[in-house]
């Protein structure tokens, strides 16, 4: 299953850049996270290997996340036409993801977020759960991307969500 989505942001690229960058900001934006933590490596650099647990609803999901591609490496003072890439590949029980995030200056305030998001499943209930709810894997997409947005113009924590 392949899906891409976007969302524009009122910030930035810079400053998007460096939230989304940025570990300890990730428990704002990024709903249901339990534990984000480098088992190799150091965070958002090539090659880091880190452990992910998300809770989602009565479900805790345990995954391994790489990153496969960080361009430019160093995040600051990042020229105006070059592109942002964060690359990652989750691997969870019957899934494996790649996710490949662009941002590009949109404006001179604003910045565009666009991710393709690749999912494989093994096993009979990834299977199945791929095959009826389809549509899942790219709201819950589109739900981090509105939370960040929301944190990241608005300062919106997840944590503090009445919904």
């Amino acid at each position: 299953m392949k899906y891409t989505v976007s969302i524009e942001i009122v910030r930035r690229r810079e400053e998007v850049v460096q939230l989304l960058a940025d570990p300890a900001q990730l428990p704002k934006w990024l709903r249901g996270l339990v534990l984000h933590e480098p088992l190799s490596g150091e965070h958002g650099q090539v090659g880091t290997t880190s452990r992910i647990v998300m809770q989602m609803g009565q479900r805790k999901l345990e995954c391994t996340e790489t990153i496969t591609r960080r361009e430019p490496a160093d995040l600051r003072e990042i020229p105006k036409t070059t592109v942002v890439h964060f690359d990652r590949e989750i691997v969870g029980e019957g899934m494996w993801s790649a996710v490949r995030d662009r941002l590009t200056e949109s404006g001179p305030e604003t910045t565009l977020w666009e991710s393709e998001n690749e999912y494989r499943f093994s096993g009979f209930m990834m299977k199945l759960v791929a095959l009826l709810m389809p549509g899942a894997f790219r709201k819950q997409s589109q739900q981090h991307m509105q939370d960040f947005k929301a944190f990241a113009e608005r300062g919106e924590d997840v944590r503090e969500a009445t919904d």
